[in-house]
């Protein structure tokens, strides 16, 4: 059984929802060593997310946008955590509905996704800046 594991620093993006399956397979130099495997990406901030969705049509994000916004709004009068500014409180919300992390099978030295899927930063701030996720490659 193998073992690679490192943190890496996703560029910074706008609020939305961010294909960002190519930054993270340009930093899986061991990954032709996997056979049969798994990737797990784990994402350390508290304000944005990951998850696994279309990777074609970039109307599906802007749809994720607009539709967790709605879910979540700012300005809630009833939002007591306000010290960072109106869009922490949802961004926190948001982050634990979509989860801070991702596991990819990996098969004969490939990340194993479906043809129309893709890994998606959730930036739920407006300025959250450069996000750091540690990914973990493993298996035979």
């Amino acid at each position: 059984m193998h073992f690679f594991q490192k943190e890496i620093k996703l560029r910074p993006k706008a609020r939305g929802f961010h294909l960002v399956t190519s930054e993270i397979e340009n930093q899986l130099e061991h990954i032709n060593k996997i056979e049969v495997g798994q990737l797990q990406v784990f994402i350390k901030h508290t304000s944005a997310s990951l998850t696994i969705n279309e990777n074609a049509d970039p109307t599906v994000r802007e749809d994720f946008e607009s539709h967790i916004n709605k879910m979540v709004p700012e300005d809630a009068p009833y939002y007591k955590h306000t010290f960072e500014g109106p869009d922490d409180m949802p961004a926190h919300i948001k982050a634990s509905l979509m989860g801070a992390s991702v596991t990819i099978p990996v098969t004969n030295g490939k990340l194993n996704l479906g043809t129309w899927q893709g890994v998606y930063l959730c930036e739920h701030r407006n300025n959250g800046g450069s996000r750091s996720v540690v990914i973990t490659l493993f298996g035979n």
